[in-house]
């Protein structure tokens, strides 16, 4: 049976980005996806097609440069039969046979599976999803590095302290010379993907941007992820050409009503409109929810899954709510552990290929939760490499747990998982296995 979706993989992100405006401009509907785990790295961007538009596809990208044309299998969870043995509710066995077969789960299945409370229901999720993760990303962990370069913000999010309305915070913007010195030592010390994050600051103008972006591409072979907010498409499309790489817009809900409330002032389709045209210039996109936001429900937690998954999400960032000082939830109480972990589990479940990392807000919550969070699916650790003299003043949430290469690389070796190699090579290390 011929499947019903194919994907096209091109030779490089030019190539995609080139076949994908000629299917868009020639009105063949696609979907921009991660590349399955199958067929490559989740660093590399697919286009899923209808097999039956697949001879007027041939056609129109016949100047494009492609690595191949393939059948979008199933991608079914091996062993996952093993898993499933004693004696088990028949509505567990139902859904979780689906991944045996490759099956996708329906919202109603999420909202089961993230409202399971029996530990050792819970338990075979989380070896299930930690399954998947060994079988589409494997052992090695990612481990990134943020620089926290301006504190600045003109967004009024409910529960950020970087919040335009935060008086008693103490503002800062790092010069662009600092930011290039402390990437120059990260790539020095094995890490290779450098993450520049801020709150929305205008004062750090996309001229600004550009010159750093390429700054650190001169100096470095740094990857480069933006985490720097709304900003307008051409200054997206002027940021890619300089070298962006990635661009992380969490969505923090996918629930248009709690997303308004959460944020005054801001817009929810524009954030939804900024991730399309993320992805259509060839950023590898990221996003991500909050898990414990006032008002937030089970089925909101579903549905960000899903957003995530039709948006073809690269890095999924989930973490638990914390509050901050001077803010609305400034005493509202902290998201769950479990109900964090149990999404980060259905997460890897459903979206399979993608960076999921188990965060530092994780850790803050819980000294153990991270490690946790690297059990139950996640693959990516993200360190703290912003100065001392600034790290007090980036308070998106308070008492940010300090997460540094010596703790990741600890946390890593732990859990005898694997250290990526050039930070191995850095640092004198041995595979684990």
């Amino acid at each position: 049976m011929t499947a019903p979706y194919s994907i096209i993989v091109c030779s490089s992100t030019n190539h995609m980005l080139r076949a994908d405006q000629l299917l868009v401009a020639n009105h063949v509907p696609r979907q921009l996806i991660p590349v399955p785990g199958y067929l490559g790295s989740v660093c590399n961007t697919a286009i899923k097609v209808r097999t039956a538009d697949l001879s007027r596809v041939k056609e129109l990208l016949g100047g494009v440069q492609l690595e191949g044309i393939y059948p979008l299998e199933p991608q079914k969870l091996e062993g996952a039969g093993s898993l499933l043995t004693g004696i088990l509710p028949k509505e567990f066995q139902s859904v979780i046979g689906k991944l045996a077969q490759g099956e996708d789960f329906t919202r109603d299945e999420l909202i089961y599976l993230l409202s399971l409370q029996e530990l050792p229901l819970v338990e075979k999720l989380y070896a299930l999803a930690d399954r998947m993760r060994r079988q589409v990303v494997g052992d090695v962990v990612d481990i990134r590095a943020a620089i926290e370069f301006s504190n600045y913000c003109r967004q009024n999010c409910c529960y950020c302290g970087l919040r335009r309305d935060n008086s008693q915070l103490l503002r800062y913007r790092m010069e662009p010379g600092e930011i290039v010195g402390l990437s120059k030592n990260l790539f020095r010390m094995g890490i290779r993907t450098v993450i520049l994050q801020s709150g929305e600051d205008p004062g750090y103008t996309v001229e600004m941007l550009v010159a750093l972006v390429k700054a650190i591409k001169k100096a470095t072979k740094l990857g480069i992820t933006l985490s720097i907010g709304e900003r307008a498409a051409e200054e997206y499309r002027l940021l890619r050409e300089a070298g962006a790489n990635n661009f992380l817009l969490k969505i923090e809900t996918a629930n248009p009503k709690l997303y308004a409330v959460m944020h005054p002032g801001a817009d929810y389709i524009a954030r939804v409109h900024s991730t399309e045209n993320l992805r259509d210039l060839g950023y590898r996109t990221g996003s991500g929810n909050i898990i414990g936001l006032p008002g937030q429900s089970i089925e909101d937690l579903a549905d960000d899954i899903l957003f995530m998954k039709e948006k073809g999400i690269h890095m999924v960032g989930i973490g638990p709510f914390l509050p901050a000082a001077n803010t609305p939830l400034a005493g509202h109480q902290p998201g769950s552990e479990e109900l964090t972990l149990k999404t980060i589990a259905v997460a890897r479940l459903v979206l399979k290929n993608v960076f999921i990392p188990s965060t530092t807000a994780l850790a803050t919550l819980n000294p153990d939760a991270q490690a946790k969070g690297l059990q139950v699916g996640a693959n990516t650790l993200m360190i703290i490499a912003t100065p001392e003299r600034y790290r007090a003043n980036y308070e998106i949430y308070s008492n940010k747990a300090a997460v540094n290469l010596e703790r990741a690389i600890e946390l890593v070796t732990s859990l005898g998982r694997e250290l990526p190699r050039p930070i191995r090579v850095s640092m004198g290390l041995r595979k684990t296995k």
